[in-house]
Parts: structure tokens; sequence; C-alpha cells
């Protein structure tokens, strides 16, 4: 399936109708979308920003069963998330890759007793550290649920001579490290977008998403949207409403005048090093690891970078979700707690963020021992007297297959629908026909993309997926495509094409969303600056507009930068 995505806000004023409205256009929100277009539903979902810009932009680059969860007794869940890993490494395989995750280990039997007690009591107790035999025995469960259709190797245990041989970077107090495998999401953002396009292809008509378009408000039994750019207002009428706000789920059900207090996520903090020091140091793998108070932290090689994360506090959602400088003293105090002998600085980092999780409201219960799962809540709009919303409590990046089916049936069951297919094992966007192995990559650009030469047409395909074809149509018609001066893995024509077919409305769309130039740290005043000059035409942007989309850009993208740009 290949389709642009494009801003659909027009279609749906001049049908301002449909089966289903999704509210969010996180990655739940558009999962779902996609699978109601699937059924043949007619379907049209908002998102106030730009998709996956709000919680699904903050996440650790992950698709993991959550071996953590174990400790908290939510076995369903860890199990649903590691077959859903599975699934998603072939389906997503042009973002989704194998990654090898050490745990270092510095005790025995610590946390033996502690482990049950937290699991009963949901609160820290006096011994917090787990011990190789409590990690054992955790991964003996965690392997298990990969039997019968495992796509990554069991895990491995290994005492101290042979853990510092195979990374001597590490802390040599370690006793044990125990090795198993997760999967990596090297850009989660245009997974996501791939699943907008997906439904639109299949949907057509019957599927609409538009970015920057909210609902505000109810009347007669309708949902008003507004247009963010334009302040244009118009009722939308749908059988059911599904709310997929994430954690500002709440919020929009008091825009449509029913105020729900489901909600009660926790913020989450990371830093992206540029450190090849540290990047050697990680041995191409994840180190997953237990922090001095207790709080389960990453230190993350990922797209040249090495991403560091990630706190676990509670937030006000009226308040903006920033990494703080408190936040990043943590981050480098739990680096030298696992590598003591690498310098680390702020100077090395390049770039930070911050998102809330979806999390339900907790009470007093610890953070960390909030669950992860999932529950749908359900109302009717007001105004209405037969309109269901269902809200959407919960959900983790690695289960949006799962937890959209469920969802698109239950919306189903509401419109008098059956399903007729199943997104189970189902390719998504770009990984249909994706060549795995390295050769058969090769083949592949030699195929396809023989024009722009392995190196770049490699880049197109590690970049795009199979959607690389469209892209690469795309720079064959572009007489001025030419690589960027500034940054020249990039080229102007693939900045257009995108502006063009990737519904992008503002310059930051492209820096923190539709490619990762934000995330690796190279979004300086002059690539911006080049980007905002190449897309100019086909933005219909003035030279006023475009000074301001720089500013705009720089700002999102340094906005937690502790100087101005």
């Amino acid at each position: 399936m290949n389709a642009d995505i494009r801003s659909t806000t027009a279609a749906l004023r001049e049908r301002p109708q449909a089966d289903v409205l999704i509210i969010g256009g996180g990655i739940n929100g558009v999962a779902t979308f996609r699978d109601l277009a699937l059924q043949g539903i007619d379907v049209a979902l908002v998102e106030k920003s730009d998709f996956l810009s709000g919680a699904s932009a903050a996440s650790s680059h992950m698709i993991h069963g959550g071996i953590r969860y174990l400790e908290n007794g939510e076995l369903r869940l860890v199990h649903e998330a590691v077959t859903e890993r599975n699934d998603l490494l072939t389906t997503a395989a042009h973002y989704v890759r194998p990654l090898r995750t050490t745990v270092p280990i510095f005790s025995t039997f610590s946390g033996l007793l502690s482990a049950p007690l937290r699991m009963v009591l949901h609160r820290k107790t006096a011994s917090t550290e787990r011990g190789a035999l409590l990690i054992k025995v955790g991964l003996i469960i965690y392997d298990s649920f990969s039997r019968g259709g495992g796509k990554v190797p069991r895990h491995t245990f290994h005492g101290r001579r042979r853990s510092l041989r195979a990374l001597p970077d590490l802390n040599p107090d370690v006793k044990y490290t125990a090795t198993y495998w997760d999967a990596s999401l090297r850009d989660p953002e245009r997974l996501g977008l791939d699943l907008v396009r997906d439904g639109i292809a299949v949907g057509g008509s019957r599927a609409r998403a538009a970015n920057y378009v909210s609902a505000a408000g109810v009347q007669d039994g309708k949902v008003v949207l507004r247009d963010e750019e334009s302040g244009e207002e118009f009722p939308f009428a749908a059988s059911v409403v599904l709310n997929a706000a994430g954690p500002w789920t709440d919020l929009a059900n008091r825009a449509l005048g029913d105020a729900t207090r489901y909600m009660g996520g926790t913020k989450g903090s990371h830093i992206v090093l540029d450190h090849p020091e540290l990047m050697q140091a990680t041995g191409g793998r994840e180190l997953f690891f237990e922090h001095s108070d207790g709080r389960i932290v990453l230190i993350y090689p990922l797209n040249g970078r090495v991403l560091v994360g990630t706190s676990d506090l509670e937030h006000d959602m009226s308040e903006p979700a920033v990494c703080t400088e408190e936040e990043v003293d943590y981050f480098l105090d739990l680096i030298g707690h696992v590598f003591p002998t690498i310098p680390v600085d702020r100077s090395q980092i390049v770039h930070r963020y911050s998102g809330v999780r979806p999390l339900p409201g907790h009470g007093d219960m610890a953070a960390g021992f909030v669950s992860r799962d999932y529950r749908i809540e359900e109302a009717i709009l007001p105004g209405s007297d037969r309109v269901s919303v269902l809200s959407l409590v919960g959900g983790k990046w690695t289960t949006f297959r799962a937890v959209a089916a469920r969802l698109t049936d239950e919306l189903m069951t509401r419109i008098g629908r059956e399903r007729v297919r199943s997104t189970k094992g189902l390719p998504i966007g770009g990984a249909v026909g994706f060549p795995r192995a390295d050769a058969d990559r090769d083949e592949w650009v030699h195929q396809h993309l023989s024009d722009f030469g392995l190196e770049r047409g490699t880049r197109l395909l590690h970049r795009y997926g199979t959607h690389a074809l469209a892209v690469a149509t795309a720079l064959r018609q572009d007489d001025d495509d030419a690589p960027l001066s500034t940054l020249p893995r990039f080229s102007s024509g693939e900045f257009r094409h995108m502006a063009t077919s990737e519904s992008v409305v503002h310059l930051d769309d492209i820096f923190l969303r539709r490619t990762n130039i934000g995330f690796r740290g190279e979004a300086t005043r002059e690539v911006v600056e080049e980007v905002a000059y190449a897309v100019s035409d086909v933005m219909g942007w003035d030279a006023a507009t475009r000074r301001s989309e720089i500013d705009r850009t720089l700002a999102a993208v340094h906005a937690a930068d502790p100087v101005a740009v």
C-alpha cells in the first residue's frame, strides 16, 4: 500500500460525518485508524498538533516486553508485549531491529525477599537492589513468553571476568552481567506515519486524518472541531467517538463537556549525547540497569548517538513537560555508575526531550509501580442520547497493534459491524517487501535504485523502507534536487517530497518527526534555514512566513536547552 498523507481538514468540513471519530493522533490513535480503515469503516482522525507529537514522540525508542513489569505482577501485559515485539520484528522490519540488552549486576541474593513485597505493596522496600538470582528468575519467565514464536535468542549469564572482557569500561565492581534481547525502534514517528499512510491507502475517502485539528466542544450532539491554524470551527457528526488523547484524555473529555479524572501520567525525560567513547563502551548494546535509587534506567546507542534515560516523576498536565537540569544531573550520575572512567558532561548533550506517560490515576502508589496496562472507559457524549465516547486509559508503544485491535472490535460492536481482517502479521508501510538481510538489501537497491548509487540508495531504503520507491520517483522528477550543503546525507528534493506528501504543516514537523535531524543534534540555524528555503515554494511561504517558521523550529528543537540558540 502507498498513498500520500495530505491535510484533510477541508475534506472533514466538506463531509462532516463518519462512523467513528478518533481524537488523538498518537500511536494508539493512528493504529486504530488503520485497523478501522482495513475493516471498511468510515473513520476520521484529528490531532491537535502534529501526528505522533505528544507522548508517542517521547519514548525510549524501544519495542520491549517490559521485563521489569514482572515485578509488578503484570504477567498478562508482559506476555502480550513480548508477543507483539516478536511480531513487529517482521511487520515493521524497516524500523524495528533486535537489540542486545545487558544488565550489570552488583550482588547475588539481594531483592529475593523485598521483590515479592514490592509486588504486593506497590512501594519501595528497604532493599531495592535486584541481585543475580532474582534477575535470573525474571529472565527465565521472560524467555518463556517467546516460546513457540521467538524471534530473538535466549538470555545468557556471565561472571565478572567474562563480563569485563566483553565490556572493558564497565564498572569493575560488577559481579555478573545478564544479556537478553528486546528490540530497538529507530524512528518511531515515521512508523506512526506509515500507519496513517496505510489507513488512507486502503480507506480512500472513507479514511481521513488531519493534524492540527482539535476537538473543541459539543453542539447538538456533534463534536465541534477546530482548525488550529485558521481558528475555524465546525460541527462533526459521528456514531461513536474514541478519545485516544493519551495523557491529555481528561482534557479532551473536558472539552467535550465531561470532567473525567482517569489519568495520572508521569513525566519521563531523556538526553541524547554525541560521545564516541561512550558509544564504543556500550559495545553496540543497550545497558539496562538499576540506579542507586532503585529506578530502572538505560544507556542506549541509537542513530549514531547515545540515548540516556529515563525519569519517572509526577507531572501536572497544565504545565509543559521539559527535561530539567536536575534530571540531567541524574542522568550524568547514572552513566558514572556504570562507566566510571568515561568522563561525560553537558557539552556532549545534543538533544533532550521529555513527555508524559498515559498512565491511569494512581493515588499514593509509587510512580514506578503504576500499571502500564490499558483499559477502556465508556460514557455518552453530552447533548446526545446515543453517541458513545470510549476513552483509552493507558497503553504503551509496544502493544499498539493489540490495543488498536481491541479498540476496533469495541467500536465496531457499537456500530453493528464485524471484523473482516486481522492486523496480526500484516506488514506496516515500508516493511512490505522489505529485505531484511544485508545482501538482500544490496540486491534490492541494485534492482530498484541503481541510478542513485549503492550508498544513496541504501540510505533511502534505510530511511523509508520500501516507500523509498515513491521517494525515488519524486526525486527523479525534481530537477532542482541536490544534496544539502549543510547536511549532505539529505537532499533538497527529499524535503520537498515530505512537504507535499506527508502532511507537513510547520517546518519543525520535518526536523522533529519526519526525520531524526533534531534527535541527532544537527538542527543548526544553517541547516534549518537551508531546508526552509528548499520547501518554501511548495509550502507557499513568503519571506515573512519562512522567517517565522525558522524561528519556530529553532525554538522547538532547542526548547529544553539551558542557553538560547
